[in-house]
C-alpha cells in the first residue's frame, strides 16, 4: 500500500522556477535557486526568515561549501558566490557549447561537483553532465544528455541515481568513489509521462529515493528495490526537486515553479513557487560538500 502525504508551504513565494534546494549545515538554513528569478534564496525553516540575494539568470546549480560559502554555476562557469555582498570569484570553467544552459548537480561523497546541462529549447542530445576534479580540471561525463536533472548516490556509496528528464526513468550507475568513475549505466525506475516528468531526486537514510514530478503534483518515494511506497502531494503542478535537512536531517523541503504555467492555471495555483516543507518519518544526509 502507498503510503500519501500533504506538504505544507514553508515558504509562499512566486518563484518562477525555485529549485536545487540544498541544506547548509553552516548556516542551519535551506539554500535554494529561483533560476529564471536570478535569486538565492537562504531560509531558516526555525525562525522562517527567508533571505534573498541577487545572482542574476542562469544560475542553475547551487552548492553548499566546507568553508561556510556556496558555489554558483552558470552555463560556461562555476564561481564562488560570498552572502556578505562581496564579488563573486571564478572557481573553473566549464566547456559548454554556446547553447547550453545549466540545470541541477551535487557533489559526490568525495567533494567532486557534478553539473548537468541541456540544449536551448531542450534539444534531443544537446546536454552535457560535467564533473569538477580536485586537480581543478572539470571533465565531460556524459554526452547527449536531453534534460540533464537529479542526482544522488547510495548511503554506501557504490550507486548513483542520475535523471535525464526525457527518458522518463531513474538510472543507475555503479560509481567509484576513489576515481568518481561511473559504469553499467541501466534503467532502475521509470514512471509514465501521465504521472509527470522526474526532476530533482534525494536518497534517504533507508536507501530510499524521493523524486520530484514536474507536472505531476508530487514527490515520490522509491524503496530501494525499486518499489514505490510513499507520496507526497504537493499543490502546484511543476514540482522541482527536493532535500532533506533542518535538525538531524528530518525534514523534506521541496521546490516548486510558477513560471511556466498558464494564466488559467497559474490563478488556480496560488501557492505555485513556493517552498514547501514536512517530516516525512525518514531522515536523510546533508549534501556532500565542495572543498
Amino acid at each position: 500500500m502507498v503510503n500519501h502525504r500533504t506538504a505544507d508551504v514553508l515558504v509562499r513565494e512566486r518563484a518562477a522556477l525555485g529549485e536545487v534546494p540544498r541544506w547548509s549545515v553552516a548556516l542551519q538554513s535551506l539554500l535554494w535557486l529561483d533560476i529564471d528569478g536570478g535569486l538565492l534564496h537562504v531560509t531558516e525553516p526555525d525562525s522562517g526568515r527567508d533571505a534573498t540575494h541577487d545572482v542574476g539568470p542562469g544560475m542553475g546549480l547551487v552548492a553548499p561549501r566546507a568553508d561556510g560559502g556556496v558555489a554558483l554555476a552558470r552555463r560556461d562557469a562555476l564561481v564562488v558566490a560570498p552572502l556578505d555582498g562581496a564579488p563573486e570569484r571564478p572557481l573553473a570553467s566549464i566547456p559548454s557549447a554556446p547553447d547550453e544552459v545549466m540545470n541541477e548537480g551535487a557533489c559526490d561523497p568525495a567533494g567532486r561537483l557534478w553539473a548537468g546541462t541541456y540544449a536551448a529549447g531542450e534539444r534531443p542530445g544537446g546536454g552535457r553532465l560535467y564533473r569538477l576534479d580536485p586537480d581543478g580540471a572539470v571533465r565531460t561525463v556524459l554526452r547527449s544528455v536531453t534534460l540533464s536533472n537529479g542526482l544522488g548516490w547510495s548511503p554506501d556509496h557504490r550507486t548513483m541515481y542520475y535523471v535525464d528528464s526525457a527518458t522518463q526513468a531513474i538510472d543507475t550507475f555503479t560509481y567509484d568513489v576513489a576515481s568518481g568513475t561511473i559504469a553499467d549505466r541501466r534503467p532502475w525506475v521509470r514512471i509514465a509521462k501521465e504521472d509527470g516528468l522526474p526532476d530533482g531526486l534525494a536518497v534517504d537514510h533507508d536507501g530510499a529515493v524521493w523524486v520530484a514530478l514536474w507536472g505531476g503534483r508530487a514527490v515520490r518515494r522509491y524503496a530501494p528495490d525499486g518499489r514505490l511506497d510513499r507520496v507526497v502531494d504537493v499543490p502546484a503542478d511543476h514540482v522541482t526537486a527536493c532535500a532533506f535537512g533542518g535538525r538531524d536531517g528530518a525534514t523534506l523541503f521541496i521546490t516548486t515553479a510558477a513560471g511556466y504555467l498558464e494564466p488559467a492555471a497559474r490563478a488556480a495555483q496560488p501557492l505555485a513557487g513556493s517552498l514547501f516543507a514536512l517530516d516525512p518519518g525518514v531522515s536523510g544526509p546533508p549534501p556532500h560538500l565542495l572543498p
